[in-house]
């Protein structure tokens, strides 16, 4: 089971992005969809889908959370062909961050922002050297911005299987704000590569929950060793939802959640949800607790 699994945020739009973004990558399918009732959002569709064999989550949750580009998605295309393809897809509807072209770190690049507000990098690898086909690339900015060098030391200390790459700083004159430290770094955790770097200009935007990391957790101690070390925000916490000291949002959650969701009768499984909906970090024993609450008052 994949460790860390991005999630996007979407109003109404999850199934369609999913299917559009499915549509773009080989080894790609659909593999779950759940409506989740009676939420503080109404009901919610929540779809899972695999990208070149990758595990995402989206969820239609309503407009209370936009896309930016502090968290992009960037794709290691193996010609100019799939680069240009990839990019007039994704173009149709969507905003053009940076164009298509020749750069000093890339012989074809572009950034985008596609029609339902993702960004995504796309970039020509040489001789099929990535790693990973899509990378999350973090984009400290504003409030966090100069902090990229010092969140990923953090979350590589926190993680197991998790390593730190290339650091590369900004030269004089480089960077436009003068917080901004890191040019590039890439680094790995939970098995995930990752790629990061402080945004060179001054910019309001900042993390936020439409993009989101969830943690698969085996058990009730790892829910409660990555809450303690990566909840920072209290007011942000919900439902397992939480905010790191960066900014940036994560959930953190049992690997079986939807058998913990739904292995029970109908109003088994509302209890469990009813009582989900009222915790901050999650508690096994008090769902479990909540599922039977009706037969122990018998």
């Amino acid at each position: 089971m994949q460790k860390i699994v991005p999630h996007l945020w979407y109003d109404k739009e999850a199934k369609e992005a999913a299917l559009f973004y499915i549509s773009l990558f080989e080894k790609s399918k659909l593999l779950n969809e759940t409506v989740i009732e009676n939420t503080p959002s109404g009901d919610s569709e929540l779809v899972s889908f695999e990208l070149a064999g990758q595990e995402f989550m989206a969820i239609s949750a309503g407009p209370y959370f936009k896309f930016n580009p502090s968290v992009s998605l960037m794709v290691a295309c193996e010609s100019v062909e799939e680069v240009n393809t990839k990019w007039k897809a994704l173009i149709e509807g969507g905003t053009e961050l940076m164009p298509l072209g020749e750069y000093p770190f890339s012989t074809w690049f572009g950034w985008i922002q596609d029609r339902f507000g993702l960004s995504w990098q796309l970039t020509l690898t040489d001789n099929g050297q990535a790693v990973q086909k899509i990378t999350p690339h973090l984009l400290f900015s504003s409030d966090s911005c100069g902090k990229a060098e010092e969140a990923i030391k953090y979350y590589t200390e926190v993680f197991d299987d998790s390593k730190l790459g290339l650091i590369s700083k900004y030269g004089a004159g480089e960077a436009m704000s003068l917080k901004a430290k890191v040019k590039y770094a890439d680094f790995k955790l939970g098995g995930m590569h990752f790629s990061a770097m402080d945004h060179g200009f001054d910019v309001d935007f900042n993390f936020n929950e439409a993009f989101s990391l969830m943690i698969n957790c085996k058990d009730q101690i790892e829910i409660d060793y990555f809450w303690d070390r990566l909840s920072a925000v209290p007011e942000a916490e919900q439902c397992g939802w939480i905010k790191d000291k960066f900014g940036l949002s994560w959930q953190i959650v049992p690997d079986n959640m939807n058998e913990v969701l739904y292995k029970g009768s109908k109003d088994e499984n509302r209890r469990v949800f009813e009582a989900l909906l009222k915790m901050k970090k999650i508690d096994l024993n008090a769902l479990e607790i909540a599922r039977f609450e009706n037969d122990k008052k018998v």
